[in-house]
């Protein structure tokens, strides 16, 4: 993907930002209807998100960067910062949600204009919805992790409102005041899980995981329609950073080719890796089959030379 794509994609940080906004006016409206705790923790979450959106806009800014002196393999390593703090940042509002849940467990309040408050709410949830689809969309197509990070936050605020909304609703009817709080701990307890799971997918991503096994398949399949005379590839790795990939490999031939074959043979094989995998750089190293020094680095650590004599 080109610096200037990357920079088109900040719209769809723009989008969120809009819909967080509208969200938080919505279900703070909805809250303050009803007084229910399971509305205020959906306007909690909806606050999550204004600031998870902002986030993702200042680090999708800065991954769209080019590369230079100081960052040779570019900034794209910035979007993990983005989700790694989404994911810390839905941890505290399920925190803050079991707060203020457990507080009306232990005093009970009768809920006030439901069906107005539910109106709102619904209205909100549609909203996340809609923006929740359009940037999983994005997400999946530009392989960034913060768009897909911002739409399963905003999937899951749909789904911890769907939630809320039969709580709320049950408990209007019912009667039942402890079943308001009750439902807004069950949603903290969902939000956590989610926020662990964004947490760790950024964590991967900043330890250099290697590419998912199915990106793996196919590389070793490009890599199969060489094989034969021969020819020979070992030592091979492969790291994501955002949306960039990266695969190396040491690419074994017969001693008596000259510089030049090999060169235009190393072009073929890249070529096949970025065009089964579009928007990776790969690095091939060249040895010979004749020398049996090709055969000391094949991990990451070169196999000392034994001393002379």
């Amino acid at each position: 993907m080109t610096t200037v794509q990357r920079r088109r994609l900040t719209r769809y940080a723009w989008l969120s930002i809009a819909a967080a906004l509208a969200t938080i006016a919505l279900k703070s409206g909805a809250y303050f209807l009803t007084d229910s705790v399971g509305l205020l923790s959906d306007a909690v979450e909806a606050s999550v998100n204004l600031v998870a959106a902002v986030m993702a806009l200042a680090m999708l800014t800065v991954a769209a960067r080019p590369a230079d002196s100081s960052h040779a393999y570019g900034h794209s390593k910035a979007e993990y910062f983005s989700s790694g703090a989404e994911g810390t940042m839905i941890l505290i509002a399920a925190i803050s949600i079991a707060y203020a849940a457990i507080g009306r467990l232990v005093s009970p309040r009768p809920l006030e204009r439901v069906g107005m408050g539910l109106g709102v709410s619904v209205a909100a949830s549609a909203v996340n919805l809609t923006v929740a689809l359009v940037l999983a969309r994005a997400g999946r197509r530009h392989h960034s992790i913060t768009l897909e990070a911002d739409a399963r936050h905003l999937m899951t605020d749909v789904w911890t409102s769907a939630g809320i909304l039969i709580g709320v609703g049950a408990t209007a009817l019912t009667g039942w005041n402890t079943l308001d709080p009750l439902v807004a701990l069950l949603v903290a307890a969902n939000i956590v899980r989610t926020g662990v799971g964004i947490v760790r997918r950024s964590v991967l991503g900043l330890m250099d995981t290697a590419l998912p096994e199915q990106d793996i398949v196919r590389v070793r399949g490009v890599l199969a329609a060489y094989t034969g005379s021969g020819i020979q590839f070992h030592a091979l790795r492969t790291r994501q950073a955002g949306a960039r990939r990266f695969v190396s490999l040491h690419v074994v031939v017969p001693g008596q080719w000259t510089v030049h074959l090999g060169h235009m043979f190393l072009e073929q094989i890249e070529e096949g890796i970025r065009r089964e995998l579009p928007g990776t750089t790969v690095f091939t190293h060249l040895e010979s089959l004749d020398d049996p020094a090709s055969w000391e680095d094949v991990t990451l650590d070169r196999t000392p030379a034994p001393p002379p004599g």
